[in-house]
């Protein structure tokens, strides 16, 4: 089958039933429901609808019963809506992307309070020693020493040089 025709396919099918459920389906366990994506396989037989439900876990499992019952209701209307020769069976699963998302957001949101408690510490803060540890050529040291101008090299840096 036609990829395309697929997609556009699952397109309708999702807006047919988010326009059923939030127009013509009244059953008091259907919480605050969206729907999100709706996919269909490849012979246009099957479709899988994905929602998130707001609210806790009770809530969402009113949500899925209310839909389970539902869906021969929202299964005819897809039919009547699409057209298509063979309606695909519906199947309803709740879509963890929000969930996941929303606590990636928090996971994020605390990894920046403490990157904001880390500047705030480090905004104060001097070096232990000097702020340039390092001696620059031509710089005298504390013992009166001056800094050499270039790298000597060894006797096994000479010998690595001429090995190549």
């Amino acid at each position: 089958m036609d990829a395309a025709r697929a997609r556009k396919l699952a397109d309708r099918i999702q807006q047919v039933v988010a326009e059923m459920l939030e127009r013509r389906i009244k059953d008091p366990r259907l919480g605050f429901v969206t729907v999100t994506d709706a996919r269909i396989t490849a012979d246009l037989r099957d479709a899988t609808v994905f929602y998130t439900v707001f609210g806790s876990e009770a809530e969402r499992a009113d949500t899925a019963a209310a839909l389970e019952s539902a869906k021969g209701i929202i299964r005819a209307e897809v039919g009547r809506q699409t057209g298509v020769r063979h309606t695909p069976t519906l199947t309803f699963s709740h879509d963890p992307l929000p969930d996941s998302a929303r606590h990636l957001d928090e996971l994020l949101a605390e990894a920046r309070a403490r990157d904001e408690e880390i500047a705030k510490r480090a905004a104060g803060a001097v070096h232990a020693g000097d702020a340039d540890p390092y001696r620059k050529p031509g710089e005298e040291s504390p013992d009166g020493e001056e800094a050499p101008e270039e790298f000597e090299a060894g006797p096994a840096d000479r010998a690595g040089r001429s090995a190549q």
